[in-house]
């Protein structure tokens, strides 16, 4: 058993699949209709990423924005939208020192594989938004290689 972390255990986190605690902080009240089905219009979750631990290659049929909270900075890992993740295309680093290329926020498109770590030894707290809301059923772990 993962001891939980004290940033998990504040905000009520808990494990999630992917690597990481996470909560749903939010559900937007407008539905729209997905091909997986009726979906919220968005969602938000908090997402803590805690020292030696990743969030997984995943993907989302739904754009996913990531806003940083802090402390620790994050290396978010795009792997294109292929079957399975590709070697990362593109990384954002996450953080507060924008002069080092920093950013306070980014963008994941739907369908594109996703993968983040730490880019240091402090915990991560975001809050990812995705629209049309998240729903595990559009949601998909990479195979294991």
């Amino acid at each position: 058993m993962t001891a939980v972390p004290a940033t998990a255990s504040a905000l009520s986190l808990e494990p999630h699949p992917e690597g990481g605690w996470f909560k749903r902080v939010w559900t937007g009240t407008v539905p729209v209709d997905t091909p997986g089905g009726t979906r919220p219009a968005a969602t938000c979750i908090h997402y803590l990423l805690p020292p030696g631990e990743r969030s997984a290659w995943h993907v989302v049929t739904s754009d996913e924005l990531w806003l940083w909270h802090g402390p620790g900075t994050l290396t978010l890992s795009l792997g294109g939208n292929g079957d399975q993740p590709a070697d990362a295309v593109e990384t954002v680093t996450l953080g507060p020192d924008l002069a080092a290329g920093h950013r306070p926020m980014a963008v994941v498109p739907a369908g594109v594989w996703q993968a983040a770590d730490l880019a240091g030894h402090t915990e991560a707290l975001v809050s990812c938004v995705v629209s049309p809301g998240f729903d595990f059923a559009d949601w998909a772990l990479a195979e294991p290689t």
